[in-house]
């Protein structure tokens, strides 16, 4: 489950609208995503965390730290 996703895409004033298209699903499947309904694979995760410029980690709520280990 992606914890930290739904207030990330509002701090940052997107829609789910424009968030499904740039992970090139649905939008209803996008809201599945963001309510926990559906798992989202690897590839499309670690493109949500580099748009959002936060790690994996913090995405799935296992920090509370948004910066990426470098």
């Amino acid at each position: 489950m992606l914890e930290n996703l739904k207030g990330l895409r509002k701090s940052k004033g997107c829609t789910q609208a424009k968030l499904s298209e740039f992970l090139d699903v649905g939008e209803r499947h996008y809201q599945k995503i963001e309510y926990g309904q559906v798992d989202l694979p690897l590839s499309k995760t670690i493109a949500l965390a580099d748009y959002f410029g936060v790690s994996i980690d913090y995405l799935v709520g296992r920090t509370d730290n948004p910066d990426v280990n470098k």
